[in-house]
């Protein structure tokens, strides 16, 4: 890898010197005021770079060394003027350190420039014609106001449904082009370009998509013996470009609809930690969840289709099962996904850690242990609060979850712009139906046995979506779920000894096949699982979940999960040069296995 290369393959600059760009001596009250227009080549020709950690080749160690001294306490008790001085010293160098890295080229697949009429692109919410492809104009229009940033333009954006009433509108593009005070700027991150619209990669992905709205209602223990996902297996092992984990170059039972990060694979499909009552206060989360109801999905027939691509909100919501079940299945998960609060899973799992999974008060105690390297751990005489314990903790947690919306949003509205699943299977139907055979969709989608099994069962080759809405109106790539994810997740494993066994915690345990009741987990790789495995599988859980529900690709949730795993590495650095205790730094283990102290 030379210097001009990013690990994601994205070109970068150098910022090197001092010298004040046009991006620094932006007037930020005018730019917000619409009187300043700043062109999306001038977003991206300040003083912003990739983190420091997104430019780590994969099996190397990392060590980020604090800018300027061992942290807050190096000059023990300050007062007054020195106090004020050392505080400003120590934002200074932070935003010196953040200025010094390089500047990512952020690249997106062609798509927009080399596919016709923007069908390769997102533009859920805008008009469209009869058979789904927006009207150039409306596109254009969302186009002007992404270049110009000016909030005036974001007002002038041509929808498709004019009836306020029943408009869904779009999603918050404007937080992509939002500051924080700490960490990495949110442009400082890129994603390498998601998959063409014509690859096999992109066909692999969708094929995907389409055996999981097929098995969405069978339990994924019997996922080794169900008919169904022994197809699927069979086909996705078969295609020409499908990049979920293989057993043996094969996709199997045990890595079906799942993600090659460390430890997931062990173990039950579903996190043991959506498994667990946990302690909130005096109050008990209940781990079971109302889910949709089975059998029922959506925007499989076309004029529902083209309505909810015209922006147009469905007159009623999910139809609900009034039976409460423990998360057992595709569309329990992807009713979970659909109204979590973002961080939810991860603060759950954090109460789970701190106060451990007994319902009993009188046996609540520390279920994980501390990382040893904080120094709070081995005390004898303090316990962390503010700094280094629970209350610390918890706000960490759930304060990384905007930074990363942000980081990702930038993704999504500011350089990628990639159609939603529900979208590419529009022009699937058009393809198949032959008013569109001019749409360069790769073979493997077009002779896949899952999308001529949706036609047998639907009629159409529209994507069964388990949300009657469909996907949410914003681009599909980077995931803002998967960010998230990967961003509280990477909190979690900083804080506790994350690498013990899941036996810590509690007994594994699994959910049966009507999703009534919990039972031990006796599989044969039940001493394999881990505290950090079933972190990592929540995340992975959470990311795929919206893949299983239809609104996402397998590659908006790997690339999000390192995306956001990036944030929080960044945010964890600029925090560790505040504190007051001396320690070694957060010590974890990536997604992709290999070992950081920040």
């Amino acid at each position: 890898m030379t210097d001009d290369e990013r690990e994601d393959g994205s070109a970068i600059e150098s910022c090197g010197g001092s010298t004040e760009t046009s991006a620094e001596a932006l007037d930020r009250r005018r730019f917000l005021g619409g009187a300043a227009r700043l062109g999306a080549a001038g977003l991206l020709a300040g003083p912003f770079g990739s983190s420091l950690a997104a430019q780590q080749s994969p099996g190397q160690p990392l060590v980020v060394p604090l800018q300027g001294g061992s942290g807050a306490g190096a000059a023990g008790l300050e007062k007054g003027p020195k106090r004020r001085e050392h505080a400003y010293r120590i934002r200074v160098d932070a935003a010196k350190f953040n200025k010094q890295l390089p500047v990512p080229r952020h690249r997106d697949n062609g798509d927009e420039r080399d596919l016709p009429d923007f069908i390769g692109s997102y533009s859920k919410g805008l008009p469209h014609n009869s058979v789904g492809e927006v009207e150039p104009g409306a596109y254009q229009s969302l186009l002007d106001a992404l270049e110009s940033g000016d909030p005036d333009d974001f007002e002038n954006v041509q929808l498709g449904n004019p009836d306020l009433a029943t408009r869904i509108k779009l999603v918050n593009p404007q937080a992509g082009l939002a500051f924080d005070l700490e960490g990495t700027d949110a442009h400082q991150f890129a994603q390498p370009p998601a998959p063409p619209f014509a690859s096999a990669r992109e066909a692999g992905e969708l094929v995907e998509n389409y055996w999981m709205a097929l098995l969405r209602d069978v339990p994924f223990t019997e996922y080794a013996t169900h008919p169904v996902a022994l197809a699927a297996a069979l086909e996705l092992s078969g295609l020409s470009d499908f990049r979920g984990p293989k057993q043996g170059g094969a996709v199997t039972a045990q890595t079906l609809f799942r993600e090659s990060v460390s430890g997931a694979l062990a173990g039950p499909y579903v996190s043991q930690f959506f498994w667990l009552a946990q302690p909130f206060g005096a109050q008990f989360v209940e781990p079971r969840i109302q889910t949709a109801a089975p059998g029922i999905d959506y925007l499989t027939s076309v004029t529902d289709w083209l309505a909810v691509q015209d922006g147009v909100q469905p007159p009623a919501g999910n139809a609900l099962d009034p039976t409460l079940r423990y998360i057992r299945n595709g569309r329990d998960l992807g009713q979970w996904v659909h109204v979590d609060v973002l961080f939810q899973a991860y603060f759950q799992a954090l109460l789970t850690l701190l106060h451990g999974a007994n319902p009993d008060p009188r046996f609540r105690g520390l279920a994980a242990p501390l990382d040893p390297g904080i120094p709070y751990a081995s005390s004898q005489t303090q316990i962390g609060f503010g700094t280094l314990g629970a209350p610390y903790f918890a706000t960490a947690l759930c304060e990384v979850a905007t930074r990363a919306l942000k980081a990702v949003w930038f993704q999504k509205w500011f350089v990628h712009r990639r159609l939603r699943p529900e979208a590419f299977a529009g022009a699937v139907h058009f393809k198949q139906s032959g008013a569109r055979p001019r749409y360069p969709i790769h073979s493997d989608v077009l002779g896949s046995a899952a999308v001529a099994e949706v036609f047998r069962r639907y009629g159409t080759y529209l994507l069964p979506q388990a949300f009657a809405e469909g996907s949410p109106t914003h681009p599909a790539y980077g995931a803002g779920h998967a960010t998230v994810a990967g961003a509280c997740v990477t909190i979690l494993k900083a804080f506790f000894d994350a690498d013990r066994p899941w036996s810590d915690v509690a007994a594994p345990l699994v959910a049966t096949s009507d999703g009534l009741a919990l039972v031990a987990y006796t599989g044969a790789d039940a001493a394999q699982i881990t505290i950090a495995g079933e972190l990592d599988k929540l995340a992975t859980n959470v990311a795929l979940g919206r893949n299983i529900a239809g609104v996402h690709w397998r590659s908006d949730a790997t690339e999000s999960l390192l995306l956001g795993e990036r944030v929080a590495m960044s945010i964890l650095r600029d925090q560790r040069s505040c504190f007051h205790e001396p320690f070694p730094g957060f010590a974890f283990t990536r997604f992709d296995g290999t070992q950081v102290t920040l």
